[in-house]
């Protein structure tokens, strides 16, 4: 049995609730502690899970929980002005699902509470001092706590991943600002279908859901980053000039762009894509997450990918007895796995902004990769992932699966 007793848990999203609860079912007691007043705090956007993401969940009990209140998305679909090319299903393999992150971050911390998890709110991380037998975090409101281990899920720009190593990269700005609404469009698509549609000027992607509106997302080039909070000092009625402006032309996304109201706009600010981090884990404290990994939206495995990892540390910390030996195995058995799919993440982003080339070409090349055999065998390997609870950690098996 470990000897690891105790975790601080610095960050309430998603991978922080997950890892309480899988701490829990690992005899290790994890309190979460979130910066902001309470869970799912000014947040918004829709993000998209995986089939192994809800595997994932069903591990600690809380894939039929996000379930039902996500919408699934059994068919998906790609294109270029006029012309949609259907992708094609992968066999046996449950559909992407699309959930509202607030309601995500509801549902995670929900479970999590129920577990037996406690969350402290108002706790903003300013310091870590660790010490032979321990780790005290500091916070801004002058509050202290003390455990075996700390655990850094503060997302994409986490304070942990510098306390780890001062130089560690920060996360890269793609030179896309996202926004989203749902809106009353008569759009023709058929139910439970994506499109992923590449426009005159920009990407774009848009949806049926069960109410018979239409949920759009866009990814607006951009060369100055914003933050969500300045991005969201920009009136809507502005961001809606630009996006129908940019839209215009492109069908359906002008007649989205022209069906959204101001007060519906959802504006997400600059999308990122988190490099390769060199030091995961020091002394007694790792990153799991966004804090150490975050793929491109493009890949549809961000959230996934946060849970999965928050699980298997959960599992090494059960299986090994001590931190440095647990950490080194965590991140062993998850970085060839997330840095592949980041890898392949930043490649579609490529091919977001297209030039005048590459748009004659994508025709072709969007037939191609719905007949690639190379391409089904990705997705199936990323999204058939299942984490084994019951079964020791064995490095050369957890590879061959990932």
């Amino acid at each position: 049995m470990s000897a690891i007793r105790s975790a601080m848990i610095i960050g309430g999203g998603i991978a922080g609730p997950v890892a309480g609860v899988a701490l829990q079912m690992a005899g290790i007691e994890g309190r979460v502690y979130e910066a902001y007043p309470g869970p799912a705090y000014n947040i918004g956007s829709t993000l998209g899970f995986a089939a192994n993401g809800l595997a994932a969940l069903d591990v600690i009990g809380a894939g039929d929980a996000v379930r039902k209140i996500a919408m699934p998305m059994r068919h998906t679909a790609m294109s270029l002005g006029h012309k949609t090319i259907e992708m094609p299903a992968l066999a046996g393999i449950e559909p992407l699902h699309l959930v509202d992150r607030s309601d995500l971050h509801r549902a995670l911390h929900d479970h999590a509470v129920a577990a037996g998890v406690t969350f402290e709110y108002n706790k903003r991380l300013v310091g870590v001092d660790e010490h032979a037998d321990g780790v005290t975090a500091r916070f801004a409101d002058g509050t202290s706590a003390t455990a075996d281990i700390l655990i850094g899920a503060d997302g994409i720009k986490s304070l942990v991943r510098t306390l780890v190593d001062p130089n560690a990269p920060d996360a890269n700005y793609t030179g896309l600002l996202g926004f989203g609404a749902v809106v009353e469009c008569p759009v023709e698509i058929a139910p439970e279908t994506m499109v992923f549609a590449f426009g005159k000027n920009a990407y774009y992607l848009y949806g049926s859901m069960p109410d018979g509106r239409v949920g759009w997302g866009a990814n607006l080039p951009c060369k100055e980053y914003m933050t969500t909070s300045q991005a969201r000092t920009v009136p809507n009625e502005e961001w809606l000039r630009i996006l129908r402006e940019t839209y215009g032309e492109d069908t359906p996304g002008g007649e989205l762009a022209r069906s959204t109201r101001p007060e519906d706009l959802d504006v997400i600010g600059g999308l990122h894509i988190m490099p390769p981090v060199p030091t995961w884990h020091r002394g007694r404290m790792v990153l799991v997450g966004d804090a150490v990994h975050a793929p491109s939206n493009s890949t549809g495995q961000g959230a996934s990918q946060a849970i999965e990892s928050a699980i298997q540390l959960a599992r090494c910390l059960r299986d090994f007895d001590d931190p440095a030996s647990a950490f080194a195995a965590y991140e062993r058995i998850r970085r060839p796995r997330v840095e592949r799919i980041a890898a392949r993440g930043a490649k579609v982003n490529s091919t977001k902004t297209l030039g005048p080339v590459m748009r004659r070409m994508l025709p072709v090349l969007m037939r191609l990769m719905t007949k690639s055999t190379k391409m089904a065998e990705t997705m199936r390997r990323e999204q058939s992932y299942a984490i084994d609870w019951d079964t020791p950690v064995n490095e050369g098996a957890e590879l061959a699966r990932a």
